[in-house]
């Protein structure tokens, strides 16, 4: 059982490590480093995940806590990551990608109600907070909770009704990151040229 599960975190890491060598993203890396399967894992997921936060790119690259740690403090020490305080998670980014709202934005898309929200409001900047509790299957107050946590974050004005501040940004960034976040964010991504008119 235990080499079951140390060939799944190998195929795991492989898998992660190829994306971080295929398409990397900060300077050059010490000769020490690119033999690190785990670092390389981490360099290969941070990009395609951004604002995971510590627990999920622990799990999903499955490492230990003190492991998951140490690599990703060296990685943040080397300048090649960064993370970000948010509520009781850390998040990291690959350093230097994201201004402040950017990495604020995919906080809050990494989270289900808030995400299903941004979604519902980019298909239909109409939609209720009724219609939206009931499309999610959450109360209101858990709507109006994750709605002023958007309006907090300068993603959601609540001056009259539910407006995204900001929909061309949230709207690339699910697109570009769907498969990071969950189907309905593909299935939204699959259909976004219906929602983009271009006037030139």
């Amino acid at each position: 059982m235990t080499e079951e599960v140390d060939e799944r975190k190998r195929r795991t890491l492989r898998r992660f490590a190829a994306v971080g060598a295929a398409a990397p993203f900060v300077g050059s890396a010490s000769a020490a480093d690119d033999a690190n399967e785990t670092r390389e894992a981490i360099r290969g997921y941070v990009p395609s995940t951004p604002g995971a936060h510590f627990s999920k790119l622990r799990d999903d690259l499955r490492l230990g806590t003190g492991e998951a740690q140490y690599h990703l403090r060296k990685l943040e020490e080397a300048g090649e990551i960064e993370s970000r305080k948010d509520a009781d998670y850390r998040r990291y980014f690959p350093a230097g990608r994201f201004d402040d709202l950017d990495k604020r934005a995919l906080g809050y898309l990494r989270r289900e109600t808030p995400r299903g929200m941004v979604l519902a409001l980019l298909s239909d900047p109409d939609v209720t907070g009724a219609e939206l509790a009931d499309a999610l299957g959450v109360s209101r107050p858990t709507i109006s909770a994750a709605a002023g946590e958007l309006a907090a974050a300068d993603l959601l004005d609540r001056t009259d009704g539910y407006v995204l501040t900001e929909p061309e940004r949230l709207l690339t960034l699910v697109v570009r990151y769907a498969d990071s976040f969950d189907a309905d964010a593909v299935a939204f991504a699959d259909d976004a040229a219906s929602l983009v008119s271009y006037d030139p």
